[in-house]
């Protein structure tokens, strides 16, 4: 059920409005989630032949298999996620571009096991709320599988 983010304001009738704070989640189903839609990814990837990995995806200038290695890196160190920006000269678009065509380059069955390896886990990147992982893999997951028929 969508809840309206303006309510009247009390004892004002429909008309005057004021701004609501939108529901949130409790962190518990925000992680169940989380896991649910990695366990469905990991399971859909798992299935997939060589050609498939290659097949574009909706991201622009990636594959599946580009797609599936930016997923694995939300589980990259501090350490790995400062180099790869220092790498792009301090581009946040350019680390995250290159940082997955090089671990694209890790075989199919890392990728699998990296992917699998997050389900599960609250780890979320510095300076991310816990809702950011389960968009990132919504998203992700239908720029893999849409292509994929």
């Amino acid at each position: 059920r969508l809840v309206s983010a303006m309510t009247p304001a009390p004892g004002r009738g429909p008309t005057p409005m004021t701004p609501r704070t939108p529901p949130t989640l409790p962190r518990a189903a925000v992680d169940a989630a989380v896991a649910d839609e990695r366990r469905r990814l990991a399971d859909l990837i798992d299935g997939l032949t060589d050609p498939q990995w290659r097949t574009p995806s909706l991201c622009a200038a990636w594959t599946v298999r580009d797609v599936v290695a930016h997923l694995t890196l939300a589980h990259a160190s501090p350490l790995t996620a400062a180099v790869g920006l220092i790498r792009a000269g301090g581009n946040f678009d350019r680390m995250v571009r290159d940082t997955a065509i090089r671990q694209a380059r890790l075989p199919v069955p890392e990728l699998r096991g990296r992917l699998r390896a997050m389900v599960g886990s609250r780890r979320i990147a510095p300076f991310l709320a816990p809702i950011h992982p389960m968009i990132d893999v919504l998203c992700h997951a239908q720029d893999i599988a849409r292509p994929l028929g």
